[in-house]
């Protein structure tokens, strides 16, 4: 089975309330053996007990592995146990306002960065040609 973030996406749509054919065999919770679709276990993949249970073992297992993953979870001050909460408070937030963030104002005077190359004219193509020429006779 694919466990892509579309379908997380299809979830999220579907819960807000858009109508969009699709079923839920595709989900996290569904047992193909069984054909049943259970939606705690899917509920707690939305809010994350998979990391949290993920970040306890580490925890215990190994714990340089755990600072190396989670640290930007343990200076935000995050704990395996506060992961659910975590989540929820997002979702408050979203439903709450979920209109997107305004973009930052870009400083004065910023250019992007580019690396496509300046095309050359006619000339100077025909010029480079005849310099590799002239190394190349040059060594031999």
């Amino acid at each position: 089975r694919i466990r892509a973030r579309v379908f997380g996406v299809l979830k999220g749509a579907v819960d807000g309330g858009l109508d969009i054919p699709h079923s839920t065999k595709r989900f996290p919770g569904f047992d193909s053996e069984s054909g049943e679709y259970n939606a705690a276990t899917h509920r707690s993949r939305i809010f994350g007990e998979h990391i949290s249970s993920y970040m306890q073992t580490l925890l215990d297992e190994d714990e340089d592995a755990y600072k190396r993953q989670f640290a930007t979870y343990k200076k935000e001050g995050i704990c395996p146990d506060m992961i659910e909460d975590m989540y929820s408070k997002a979702h408050a937030a979203i439903r709450a306002d979920p209109s997107p963030a305004a973009k930052k104002e870009k400083p004065e005077g910023y250019k992007p960065k580019s690396f496509k190359t300046v095309r050359m004219s006619l000339q100077q193509r025909k010029g480079r040609v005849a310099q590799k020429k002239a190394a190349f006779l040059a060594l031999n």
